[in-house]
C-alpha cells in the first residue's frame, strides 16, 4: 500500500507539473518617439510548459475570440462589431515562443498577408547582483543587460520553478517579476498567474514565411515605404500588422471593399501606415 501511495503521489506531482502556467504581465509603454506623454498599458501572457513558453497580447487573444465565435456563428466578419475589436486594439502584435529544449527563442508577426518568423540570433548576458528586495510576495534579486539598444534592469525570484520572463528575456536563474529600461519607456511587471488548461491557439492567416532577423527589418521597412505591395487585390475586409523591430506594431485595415479606386486605396493605406509608423516610432528595440 506504501508502495502504491508514493506511485500515486509522484503521478500526481507530474500531473502538476504538466499543467501551463500562465503569469500575466502589465506592460507599460511609450511607442510614439514624438510624444513621451503617451503612454500605452495592457496586460500579455506568459504561458509556460515545461516544453516552451509563449508571450502574447491578451487583447489579442480576445480579438482572435470575437472572430472566431462570429464565424462559429455564421455571421463571419461582417457581424463583428467594429467599436468592440477598436477597444481591443494591442501594440503588442507579435508573439514570442521560448524552445526550452534547444534553448531556441523565436519571434513571429505579420507583415502584410503573410506571418513572418525569425530564430533571435543575439544572446541576452546578464550581470547578476547581489542586491535583493521584496516585490509583492516574492523576493527578488537585481540582474542587468544591454539587449537591443537598451539597458535593462530586472528582478527575478526563485520562489517559483521557472526560469523565463517577458518577450524575450530569460536565462536567469528564477523567473522574471520586472524588467525596465533605463530610460523608462518601457516596463513588464507581474500581476498575477494561475493554471490554464494548455495554450491557446492563436489565429494565423496567410503563409508563415521564415526569415533572418535582419530580412525581417529589411521587410518592415519595405512595408512602410510600399504597403500596398504586401496586400492581395480581393475585396473585403483586411487587415495588416507588423511589428517594430521587436515591438510595438503597426496595423493597417482596408476600408470599403473591391469597387474602390485603386489609387485612392494606396493613398489611403500609405497614410495610415505611416501614420501608424510615427505613432510607433520608438520601439522596443532600437537596433
Amino acid at each position: 500500500m506504501k508502495k502504491i501511495g508514493i506511485i500515486a503521489l509522484g503521478l500526481f506531482m507530474q500531473a502538476i507539473f504538466a499543467q501551463t502556467n500562465r503569469f500575466v504581465y502589465q506592460v507599460t509603454m511609450k511607442p510614439d518617439a514624438s510624444n513621451k506623454n503617451d503612454i500605452k498599458t495592457e496586460n500579455a501572457y506568459l504561458d509556460i510548459s515545461p516544453e516552451k513558453s509563449v508571450f502574447y497580447s491578451e487583447n489579442r487573444i480576445k480579438r482572435d475570440s470575437i472572430i472566431q465565435n462570429a464565424f462559429q456563428g455564421g455571421g463571419g466578419r461582417g457581424s463583428i462589431n467594429r467599436e468592440q475589436m477598436e477597444g481591443l486594439r494591442s501594440v503588442i502584435n507579435y508573439s514570442i515562443e521560448k524552445d526550452k529544449k534547444n534553448q531556441k527563442i523565436f519571434y513571429k508577426d505579420r507583415i502584410g498577408r503573410d506571418v513572418y518568423t525569425y530564430e533571435e540570433d543575439r544572446p541576452i548576458d546578464w550581470k547578476i547582483s547581489s542586491e535583493t528586495m521584496k516585490i509583492g510576495e516574492y523576493k527578488v534579486q537585481k540582474a542587468e543587460t544591454d539587449f537591443g539598444g537598451r539597458k535593462w534592469t530586472a528582478w527575478f525570484t526563485t520562489d517559483l520553478p521557472y526560469q523565463d520572463g517577458p518577450y524575450k528575456f530569460g536565462g536567469l536563474p528564477g523567473l522574471i517579476v520586472k524588467v525596465e529600461d533605463d530610460k523608462g519607456e518601457y516596463s513588464f511587471d507581474l500581476m498575477k498567474n494561475y493554471k490554464i488548461a494548455d495554450f491557446p491557439t492563436l489565429n494565423q492567416l496567410g503563409n508563415t514565411i521564415k526569415v533572418k532577423r535582419a530580412d525581417f527589418i529589411k521587410q518592415q521597412k519595405k512595408f512602410i515605404e510600399d504597403p500596398m505591395s504586401f496586400m492581395t487585390q480581393g475585396g473585403g475586409f483586411m487587415q495588416t500588422r507588423v511589428g517594430r523591430a521587436g515591438g510595438g506594431g503597426i496595423t493597417a485595415e482596408r476600408i470599403g471593399n473591391g469597387n474602390q479606386n485603386p489609387a485612392d486605396m494606396r493613398k489611403r493605406m500609405e497614410e495610415r501606415v505611416k501614420d501608424e509608423a510615427k505613432r510607433n516610432s520608438n520601439p522596443i528595440e532600437l537596433q
